[in-house]
């Protein structure tokens, strides 16, 4: 009997469908019928289809998460929901004393328990910032545990008493806090042996908005989740502020206190202490005030940096291998980065004035001053930034940021350039940037002219001029060979495009600092390039990996890199990055099969089953005839349902060859093993040694031709495998990096649906191989094969 379902999928994707029809049978569609109408297709179901659709409903059911849910769970959940809003199937008796008719629950503690008040005051004397719900018989309404007159003292421990406590004027102070924004009441301590008050609000992990009478405070919780949620999100102060008023009141009729302007205050010291904290500045016996130019910026630690991670004897190396100590930089302009004309420098001034990344700016402003040709962008401060960057991993360099006047000008990126570099004592500088062929000319004139402070002495180094490659097309023809990374020696494969990386991760942040002040800006941005610097590092684990290997195998380790140095000394000698070891080969087991029967024959006495066809043969024959059964087998499948009379007609034709090959050699096969059925030539089992029954009799010699053969063939699907894998990756990149349109896409894909198709050939050689060698391998006593296949 034939049914109808109306199944909201494309024809083509039906048998994966299949599952789900079942899975929903005699269910209500009218409900899907709404979600996919102009999807909607009326399929009909045989018998045989209803079967496969029950077989398969085990296997796919989990590819269609969500339709499941919507097709059996959405209405349970739903009423789950429902039933949360009322008390449901909580207890009617207290969580605590046990008393009857409780009221209160909180939303925030685990579990949903009713209290009474009592109760419930006692047990959120740690937890003052939660959220109470108050049942009213008919419903819940929120209530604060200020209201019910839960008390906070500063000071002493929790509900401990003291003797002369401050309160607070109008009882009115406001916590900021990752659930929302409260209103508590709160007592400061005024004993004798009392802090400042702002130390009792620190002591409690609470950030005041002031140090002397504060009325504001934000968690460190909250502070937290803003910073880490900034770097991920990209999101602004106001956004998350509003997010946590909505939190406390989403009506808008009953809007916690507004404290944008204290919570953005909070936050950039906060920023300001965790950048002093991490880089080390707290222990600085003679404070923070004592921290230089560029001492909160975290270097690059695969850049050479003389005294920290160079050997002593570094510039007495030879020659050749100075380029091992070569530094990298990219200088680069992002126009995004804008700033509006709002605020000063008096009135917004930056927290760590020249300490990370943007470089100082009083002494940035007096030396633009000295220029008369200082032009400012209408109603803009602002028109960008420059920066240097580490070439080869992409670090932001200290003190090589700087805001941009008017496009990209020589005396600008000039005093950036010597600014990041003046602290350097390497000898080997390598200088990219896309207007190279241009900027460097007149630059050692230049950097005379630059502040004595600044100066960067460029005759004493070696530098290399180079135009990043991705701009290097659009130069003329001498700009081509002169500035590229390919003609010249000590310099590897750069990728010298690393600050476009760097600007992606930044630019969604110009849409909140293009109208922040010019402090707050700055220390924003010295920010997002902190924790860009630290991703970057954490992800340079290569010291540990170094230390691991050395604890692991220190003989091998420092045999290898002893081998690595004379080779690089010396190309004349061993490689030790050439592969030595040859895989076993079939074409190999064959050649030394038949040179072993050739022996064999001219010292044995006994005549051979047949004078043309030896044991060796005749397996080697039938592997590869099982080969060949494995092709057509595959390409039978891949006919599909619509495959044309010529295709039919050209797998008949391989069909019907190979089973006139196999006739002859099953002619050959009972000589040595006797006993057979018919069956399709795709699926004749050739009774090869592991495939023969116990009731037959199969000599050894044929058993340890087979595994040997096998062997081979295993080794064989491997090296396939790899030249596959290999051309795929190829092909991938060659297709995103030169292939556009539909036409070129469409034949690419059909390219790599090739070599896919190849490389699951090649699969299914090694599992039928390996199989073979785990059925042989114990009759044969053959071990040590499993280590290189």
């Amino acid at each position: 009997m034939v049914a109808e379902y109306h199944v909201a999928w494309q024809q083509k994707k039906l048998r994966w469908f299949l599952p789900l029809i079942y899975d929903v049978w005699e269910e209500q569609w009218s409900e899907r019928q709404a979600l996919w109408p102009e999807l909607l297709l009326t399929i009909k179901l045989t018998p045989t289809q209803e079967w496969e659709c029950r077989q398969l409903k085990r296997t796919c059911r989990q590819d269609y998460p969500l339709l499941v849910w919507l097709a059996q769970d959405r209405d349970n959940f739903l009423s789950e929901l429902i039933c949360l809003e009322g008390q449901g199937h909580v207890s009617d008796i207290c969580g605590d004393c046990r008393t009857l008719d409780p009221h209160f629950r909180c939303e925030d503690c685990f579990g949903v328990i009713m209290y009474c008040q009592d109760c419930i005051i006692k047990e959120h004397h740690q937890h003052p910032l939660h959220h109470l719900e108050y049942w009213t018989g008919s419903y819940f309404e929120c209530r604060s545990l200020r209201d019910l007159g839960l008390w906070i003292q500063l000071g002493h421990h929790v509900g401990g008493r003291c003797y002369r406590p401050c309160p607070i004027a109008r009882d009115d102070f406001t916590v900021i806090h990752s659930n929302g924004v409260h209103s508590v009441s709160l007592d400061f301590c005024s004993c004798k042996s009392a802090e400042a008050l702002f130390q009792q609000l620190l002591r409690i992990c609470w950030f005041p908005a002031s140090s002397k009478k504060p009325h504001t405070a934000a968690t460190f919780n909250v502070l937290q989740q803003f910073h880490l949620l900034s770097f991920k999100s990209k999101v602004s102060a106001f956004e998350f502020y509003q997010s946590l008023s909505c939190i406390s009141d989403n009506t808008g009729l009953n809007r916690p206190k507004d404290r944008y302007k204290q919570f953005l205050c909070i936050v950039r010291q906060w920023h300001h202490l965790k950048l002093l904290k991490h880089t080390g500045h707290g222990h600085d016996p003679l404070g923070v005030s004592n921290t230089k130019q560029g001492n909160c910026a975290l270097l690059c630690p695969a850049c050479p940096h003389p005294g920290k991670n160079l050997p002593q004897d570094w510039r007495s190396i030879k020659p050749e291998k100075q380029f091992l100590y070569s530094l990298f930089v990219t200088l680069d302009t992002n126009f995004r980065l804008k700033r509006r004309a709002v605020s000063k420098d008096s009135n917004d001034p930056s927290l760590s004035e020249g300490w990370a990344y943007f470089v100082e700016e009083s002494a940035y402003k007096l030396y633009l001053s000295c220029h008369t040709n200082d032009i400012q962008e209408v109603r803009l401060d602002s028109t960008g930034i420059g920066i240097v960057v580490c070439a080869r991993h992409g670090m932001k360099l200290a003190n090589g940021v700087r805001d941009l006047q008017k496009g990209e000008r020589y005396v600008n990126m000039d005093y950036l350039f010597a600014l990041a570099l003046s602290g350097t004592t390497v000898d080997r500088l390598n200088i990219l940037y896309d207007i190279t062929c241009q900027w460097h000319k007149s630059l050692y004139q230049r950097m005379m002219s630059l502040p004595q402070e600044v100066q960067l002495d460029l005759s004493a180094k070696h530098i290399s001029f180079f135009v990043l490659k991705f701009h290097l097309p659009t130069h003329i023809m001498p700009c081509q060979w002169k500035y590229s990374f390919n003609w010249t020696c000590g310099v590897g494969h750069t990728d010298d495009e690393v600050p476009e990386h760097g600007w992606a991760h930044i630019n969604p942040v110009g849409s909140s600092t293009k109208v922040m002040g010019p402090g707050h800006r700055r220390d924003t941005i010295d920010d997002f390039f902190g924790d860009w610097n630290w991703k970057k590092s954490i992800a340079l684990d290569f010291e540990e990996l170094k230390k691991s290997l050395s604890f692991k195998y220190p003989e091998q380790l420092s045999t290898w890199q002893q081998q690595v140095e004379d080779w690089e000394d010396d190309l004349s000698k061993p490689n030790p990055f050439e592969v030595k070891e040859i895989s076993i080969t079939q074409a190999n087991i064959c050649l030394w099969l038949t040179m072993e029967e050739a022996q064999a024959s001219q010292s044995s006495l006994e005549p051979p089953l047949h004078p043309n066809i030896s044991p060796s043969i005749l397996i080697s024959a039938g592997v590869d005839l099982e080969d060949q059964q494995l092709h057509l087998r595959t390409n039978l499948t891949k006919l599909g349902l619509h495959a044309t009379d010529a295709q039919k007609a050209k797998m008949q034709q391989r069909s019907n060859a190979l089973a006139c090959c196999i006739e002859v050699w099953m002619k050959m096969h009972t000589l040595y093993i006797p006993g057979m059925a018919a069956f399709a030539p795709e699926d004749i089992p050739l009774y090869l040694p592991l495939q023969i029954n116990c009731k037959f009799s199969c000599s050894h010699n044929l058993e340890s031709i087979k595994f040997q053969l096998q062997e081979g063939q295993a080794n064989d699907a491997l090296n396939e495998l790899h030249q596959g894998l290999q051309s795929i990756v190829y092909m991938l990149k060659f297709k995103d990096r030169f292939l556009c349109g539909q036409g070129a896409n469409t034949r690419a894909c059909n390219c790599l649906k090739n070599v896919d198709a190849k490389i699951d050939l090649s699969v299914a050689k090694y599992h039928a191989a390996h199989r073979a060698l785990c059925t042989l391998g114990p009759l044969l006593g053959k071990v040590g094969w499993k280590t290189a296949l």
